[in-house]
């Protein structure tokens, strides 16, 4: 009976992280309520695992948002919810100096302010579930890099939300983790550096003439990372240890060189971290 399955809800499942968290999850025993924002992809997750369902949620959305809690009401009534994963995500890139503010803004909605408008949403249904909340981060939360800008403000955002609801929710044992994330294989490297192309179509002369180069060797790196990622495979076998565990941490740093990324930014000072960025970009 699928009403006594542990459940979940991941946001971001079209693709990459999120889809496969979901199939894992799915695979694993989990009642999945997986965020999409296509109809195509609520018939391709659906069809992936039996105990699956989509939700149409795009998480800027006021709307959408309402409509997905109520459908989780309605599903799981008085056995609340087990976990909600903050997965839903895309990165922003191009210079301060020329960024579109209104580029910005989206980027936060999106990877900040949505996140923490689900989050209220569902702390009702995750008191009765006794459930928890995995906000997927990043190490662009804790490493702001030249041109990622927007994408580090908003994970850094996204941290200090993490350890505030943490505390706040510790009185009902309600526990919160990061997951620090570096370089996983996924779509969203290739997507944001189509959208950081365009926009760079988009530029003053001048932004090319100041910026050019250090742009292009940033999409480099991208596709690089991209390429090296970590599987989402790994990822999601993670998530699950995340989501069984009796007292998990409060932050998981995963990938590679992740730790050692994190670390650095932690000890040394700025200006010599400055200098190791600079090498890079």
């Amino acid at each position: 009976m699928t009403e006594k399955l542990p459940a979940v809800l991941i946001t971001g499942a079209s693709t990459g992280i999120g889809k496969a968290c979901a199939i894992h999850l799915a695979q694993r025993g989990w009642r999945v309520f997986a965020g999409v924002r296509r109809s195509a992809d609520v018939r391709s997750l659906a069809a992936a695992a039996g105990n699956i369902t989509p939700v149409i949620l795009d998480v800027t959305k006021p709307a959408h948002i309402t409509r997905a809690v109520q459908a989780l009401q309605k599903a799981l009534g008085r056995n609340g919810l087990q976990a909600l994963v903050n997965n839903a995500g895309i990165a922003v890139a191009g210079p301060l100096e020329f960024l579109p503010i209104e580029e910005l803004r989206y980027q936060m909605e999106v990877n900040f302010i949505g996140q923490v408008a689900l989050t209220q949403a569902c702390l009702p249904l995750l008191r009765a579930g006794r459930g928890r909340v995995v906000n997927v981060s990043s190490i662009s939360g804790k490493v702001a890099a030249p041109l990622l800008s927007p994408y580090s403000a908003s994970k850094f955002a996204l941290e200090a939300f993490t350890d505030a609801l943490r505390r706040e929710l510790y009185p009902w044992g309600l526990p919160v983790v990061s997951i620090v994330a570096g370089s996983i294989a996924t779509p969203i490297w290739d997507k944001s550096v189509g959208s950081a192309t365009r926009m760079r179509g988009d530029l003053p002369r001048r932004a090319e003439s100041l910026y050019g180069p250090m742009m292009q060797r940033g999409y480099q790196r991208a596709k690089r990372s991209a390429a090296r990622g970590l599987p989402v495979e790994e990822f999601a076998a993670m998530l699950e240890r995340i989501l069984l565990a009796e007292r998990p941490r409060t932050r998981y740093i995963i990938g590679k060189g992740t730790w050692l990324a994190a670390t650095l930014a932690r000890v040394l000072p700025d200006r010599w971290m400055d200098r190791l960025l600079r090498r890079t970009y």
